[in-house]
């Protein structure tokens, strides 16, 4: 990491607990955020012919497509995981034992529905489970962006129904937000993507983690990347030490 990672504030931290998630806006920006972009246009058009041809094929859905090992086609993927505008709260929410346990690259095409319902990722039983989801590009309402129903994280909550139209969900909040906004969020909680009312895909970045327990953790996971984790901070996180 460039610069120091630091906590929350007291209102992320009160958001956090309160309602499961907190918005980062212009958490990247400038020169990082067109370097991400130009690395995510180059994956793709490396990519998307693959991905086509498996469609075709029955072998992959054709409503959404996660550009295949993306830490190993740019630095700058592997940069964001432990970037310092969100891993000070990472670490601050797993109490300093934040791992890693993968990305998804992710471009979303037009399609009449989203490519997902209302869910929650793990249960309360799991380990915290935490995810960031990077807009790349500008992510408006009605274009497909992130929503949350603030509170569904916490024990007691609900119970809550999987209703056919994303807008139907009682209480929840839509996110969109500029290109370089993060939306730090706990997974216990339910969210979903939006249906994308335009003509334009939304491509964002969803980067999972989770708070380290030995049996997550997976020393050769990462071993493609090894030689880019030579702090024990990030080798840590990318669990290559016990």
């Amino acid at each position: 990491m460039g610069t120091e990672a630091v906590g929350p504030t007291p209102e992320q931290k009160m958001q956090w607990e309160e309602e499961g998630y907190v918005v980062l806006e212009n958490a990247l920006h400038g020169a990082q955020l067109q370097r991400l972009q130009a690395a995510f246009d180059k994956a793709t058009v490396e990519c998307k012919e693959d991905w086509l041809q498996r469609v075709a094929r029955g072998e992959a859905q054709p409503t959404f497509f996660d550009i295949p090992d993306p830490l190993e086609r740019d630095e700058i993927f592997v940069d964001i995981v432990d970037h310092p505008s969100w891993f000070g709260l990472l670490q601050d929410f797993t109490g300093g034992e934040t791992l890693f346990l993968g990305p998804q690259v992710r471009s979303v095409p037009v399609w009449p529905v989203s490519y997902t319902g209302w869910h929650p990722d793990v249960p309360l039983s799991n380990p915290l489970h935490i995810k960031v989801q990077i807009y790349v590009e500008d992510v408006s309402k009605n274009s497909g962006e992130f929503a949350f129903v603030p509170g569904s994280h916490r024990a007691g909550s609900g119970p809550y129904a999987r209703p056919k139209l994303g807008e139907s969900m009682p209480g929840h909040r839509r996110l969109p937000g500029r290109a370089g906004t993060a939306i730090v969020f706990n997974s216990y909680g339910w969210h979903t993507a939006m249906d994308n009312a335009t003509t334009t895909p939304r491509r964002s970045i969803i980067l999972i983690y989770e708070k380290r327990t030995p049996e997550k953790v997976r020393p050769d996971a990462f071993k493609a990347i090894a030689r880019l984790c030579t702090t024990p901070e990030r080798r840590a996180l990318f669990g290559m030490e016990v």
